[in-house]
């Protein structure tokens, strides 16, 4: 106890200092905080790629002090700025007393502009020579210890900002989320998609099985849901003639979370008229695949301790066969239901109690409890019970499955995708259904959607649909096995005082 008291001391002391510096640059007539602008000419990586030309050449940089070394009449410092760090050399007879009398002032974190004329020293550092150099911004918290960084996790996600100016993992990280999205973008663009906005305020919750955030519209005295998914807005349009569109969203989901679920999350959903969910694998394994490629340079990638091979020509399995596969359970050769339970309970599935399960009920939670944690390499699992998939079309051989996949790697979920249901009678027949499971308490069941089903009386041509997770997917090309690790500002439990 006593040692923390003595630390939290030490920070205040080291707060005071920063402030009173401030205070006695404000009282001079120099405050950092009045200087609304400063030009630079050049930024620290495209100094060091082109150094042969940029030799002796006087540039303006601007950035953060990082590190500071040396004495005496000259002062060795490093700064980063938005594309990397350079090092920089200040000698009192280039900047003059005053001007070096300040800069040894200054604080780790501080923000400085400088001028100088870009050289390599003795050890053959790439640096800029300087000649002048102006504070911009006064840090005035000291920046965490600079050979351990911030590595308090908990503390990374409240304070990305702390986090991106210590550890350049982390704006890796989100460099590559940037592609991500960027090439998502261009592979469907040249692909003649059409990218729409659709609300995300709506009076209904559909589209998905999951529980929403409820919140309430003043003016128009109703409740609201933050949409759960982007899918039924999107059908619509299919159902107005726009044959190829697609929407990068933000969703809400009001449920647990864990390393791979916040609330809010960023989907993209897509959808083709005149084809199927096989053509949607198809798709679906080009853009990861070539995603990898474009961005990493390689099909081969590290992630949750395993080598995972984007390599196109992905494992296809039904989910009977994937759990015979896995388990030996042959639900294909079921005759009854019961036949099913035994089976289920013989390899040790839990179904929830008062549930009396279908035969398509036992086939999920099989594969749900026994076999989806054993996928590791990109495999496509396909044919779901029409119970789990309340808007995917039947599979015309078995009217127990739908035209629907999912894609696993590495235990996880990666996307979603139908054979789209376009006949509204058996559409409002799986809504009610829906409706029946949330009046016996099932808050993440969905809801009857009128509209909905008049928009596809008005006839919707055979469609295929696919929902990624651009978070699970930008995990797997950073190698981060956390969501809050590929979002910025992850949903966090605020501190109490």
């Amino acid at each position: 106890m006593a040692e923390e008291i003595n630390r939290v001391e030490e920070l205040s002391e080291i707060l005071q200092i920063r402030r009173d510096k401030l205070t006695k640059l404000q009282e001079e007539g120099r405050d950092p905080f009045t200087i609304t602008k400063f030009s630079r000419t050049a930024w620290s990586q495209e100094v060091k790629d082109n150094f042969e030309t940029m030799e002796n050449q006087t540039v303006s940089m601007a950035g953060r002090i990082m590190s500071k070394r040396g004495m005496g009449k000259a002062i060795f410092a490093d700064i980063t700025d938005d594309k990397g760090r350079i090092q920089l050399y200040v000698r009192l007879n280039d900047v003059g007393e005053e001007t070096f009398a300040d800069f040894k002032k200054y604080d780790i974190g501080d923000i400085i502009g400088v001028t100088g004329f870009v050289f390599k020293t003795r050890m053959g550092e790439i640096s800029i020579h300087c000649q002048t150099i102006q504070l911009l911004a006064k840090s005035l918290r000291p920046l965490p210890e600079k050979f351990h960084g911030l590595t308090n996790t908990e503390l990374k996600y409240r304070q990305r900002y702390v986090d991106l100016i210590m550890n350049p993992d982390t704006r890796r990280t989100f460099e590559i989320r940037s592609k991500f999205i960027r090439y998502l973008r261009s592979f469907l663009d040249n692909r003649g998609y059409m990218e729409v906005e659709t609300p995300v305020l709506n009076t209904i919750s559909g589209g998905a099985t999951a529980r929403p955030f409820i919140t309430h519209h003043n003016t128009l005295d109703i409740d609201m849901y933050l949409r759960i998914a982007t899918e039924l807005h999107l059908k619509r349009l299919i159902v107005g003639g726009i044959e190829r569109v697609y929407e990068i969203g933000r969703i809400f989901r009001n449920e647990g979370m864990d390393t791979k679920h916040n609330p809010e999350f960023t989907t993209v959903e897509l959808y083709e008229a005149y084809t199927d969910y096989h053509g949607m694998m198809d798709l679906f394994e080009e853009f990861l695949s070539s995603a990898a490629m474009n961005i990493l340079g390689t099909y081969k990638v590290e992630w949750q301790s395993e080598e995972i091979d984007l390599t196109p020509g992905w494992e296809r399995l039904t989910m009977a066969d994937a759990v015979k596969k896995y388990t030996g359970v042959d639900f294909m050769s079921f005759d009854t239901v019961e036949e099913a339970v035994a089976a289920a309970k013989s390899i040790g599935v839990e179904m929830g109690e008062g549930k009396e399960p279908t035969w398509g009920d036992l086939l999920y939670e099989c594969f749900d409890q026994r076999v989806e944690e054993k996928l590791i390499q990109p495999t496509f699992i396909i044919d779901h019970p029409v119970e789990v998939s309340p808007l995917a079309k039947r599979k015309p051989s078995d009217p127990r499955l739908t035209e629907r996949f999912e894609l696993f790697i590495c235990r996880s979920e990666m996307g979603n995708a139908f054979s789209e249901l376009n006949d509204p009678i058996d559409q409002k027949a799986r809504f009610q259904r829906q409706m029946d499971l949330r009046a016996k308490g099932d808050d993440e069941a969905g809801m009857m959607d009128e509209d909905f089903i008049n928009a596809l009386e008005y006839g919707m041509p055979p469609t295929g649909g696919l929902g990624i997770g651009v978070d699970r997917c930008v995990m797997l090309l950073s190698g981060n096995s956390s969501i809050r690790d590929v979002l910025l500002f992850p949903t966090m439990k605020p501190i109490e005082d």
